[in-house]
């Protein structure tokens, strides 16, 4: 049996505000092979946010493991984890992952090198993927609603990641646009990643592979 790109076991994670205990995780296991795609469900408020935190390795569960291609991940040192995530892990945020003082295609090399590992699909190669070629120089603050989106996925696949963690990568964006972005994943997905979508999108949804759903902090297929 092939090493889960991502399993996470026995998660939970616990938040104080003074003598109230809020339950956010409670005891959320999954494993994402390579070249699958999965789609998390769930109301506002039900821990998806807290779970993809802890996935990416920016937050620590109370309880539990998450490993990434059967690297440990949990509870070790910013340090260590920052070099998890440079090297295997692409995020995708609902606000788009660019340094704003950045060119999209210095977005692409500053990952490249935090990465420090050959990649083989150039920046142009890229680009031309998300249909931003164009706009390789331009300033996120001069990209549209709709291809900032399309470059916020192509800085999360920069390093060539093994996993890719997405947080309502479709939100906002117009049906045509969402479709595009939709099938970029769906390409990474065939390519080998394993590729985890949290979403309202039901387009994204039957896309997937697996869909499964998160409430009050438990998830089921």
């Amino acid at each position: 049996m092939s090493t889960p790109a991502l399993d996470a076991e026995q998660l939970y994670r616990f938040y104080h505000a003074g003598d109230d205990e809020t339950l956010a995780l409670r005891g959320v296991s999954l494993a994402l092979a390579p070249g699958e795609m999965v789609a998390v469900t769930g109301p506002s408020g039900s821990g998806k946010s807290t779970l993809l935190a802890c996935l990416a390795g920016l937050d620590d569960p109370d309880a539990g493991m998450v490993r990434v291609r059967g690297e440990r991940l949990s509870r070790r040192g910013e340090r260590e984890r920052a070099r998890i995530r440079s090297r295997s892990i692409g995020m995708v945020f609902q606000s788009a992952n660019l340094v704003e003082h950045l060119s999209l295609a210095d977005n692409i090399h500053a990952v490249r090198a935090l990465a420090d590992r050959p990649i083989r699909e150039g920046v142009t190669e890229l680009l031309d993927a998300v249909g931003l070629r164009h706009r390789a120089r331009a300033l996120p603050a001069q990209l549209s609603g709709g291809e900032a989106a399309r470059a916020a996925i192509a800085v999360a696949v920069a390093n060539d990641p093994a996993v890719i963690l997405a947080d309502e990568p479709t939100g906002e964006l117009d049906s045509g646009t969402a479709g595009r972005v939709v099938q970029l994943l769906a390409r990474r997905a065939a390519a080998g990643a394993g590729v985890l979508v949290v979403t309202h999108d039901e387009q994204l949804a039957t896309t997937a592979d697996r869909v499964m759903h998160l409430h009050d902090g438990q998830l089921a297929s």
